[in-house]
């Protein structure tokens, strides 16, 4: 099954659907984008040119898209929803970043305090770190406390 969103003048995605192999293969049986949007044009009364193939294991443009991604026609890419007004577009991974870069990494202790020992023990904390958009940078929350 081939995937293709559907996207706005604006180019935001507004739906996305998927259509049986057969309807987006050659004579050869190879699949081809065009072919695929020629189909959706027809069975959906929606210009062809604005319906981009999308892929579940990002073969093609880096994410796969969904409602209220954007698509970004020059670097091939569905770009979700940016999530703080500091982050900025990672082009090669397809991923918004922080100005600081990947939150940290957890030590073992904060990991062995967010695991489970058996089932009658629960965990002692809930670690994790999250993003502070008014200090642009990573604070280190337990979800237990």
């Amino acid at each position: 099954m081939a995937h293709f969103a559907k996207i706005s003048n604006d180019n935001e995605v507004l739906t996305v659907l998927y259509v049986n192999d057969s309807d987006v293969q050659n004579s050869e049986g190879v699949e081809v984008e065009s072919i695929g949007q020629a189909y959706l044009e027809k069975h959906n009364n929606w210009p062809a040119n604005k319906w981009i193939q999308t892929s579940y294991n990002r073969k093609i443009r880096k994410n796969y898209a969904g409602i209220g991604f954007t698509w970004d026609a020059e670097n091939q890419i569905f770009w979700p929803p940016q999530p703080y007004p500091s982050w900025t577009k990672d082009v090669a991974t397809g991923s918004w970043v922080s100005p600081v870069g990947a939150a940290p990494e957890l030590t073992e202790e904060q990991i062995a305090q967010n695991t489970q020992p058996d089932a009658d023990t629960p965990s002692t904390n809930l670690w994790r770190y999250e993003w502070n958009e008014s200090t642009t940078s990573w604070d280190l929350i337990d979800r237990l406390a």
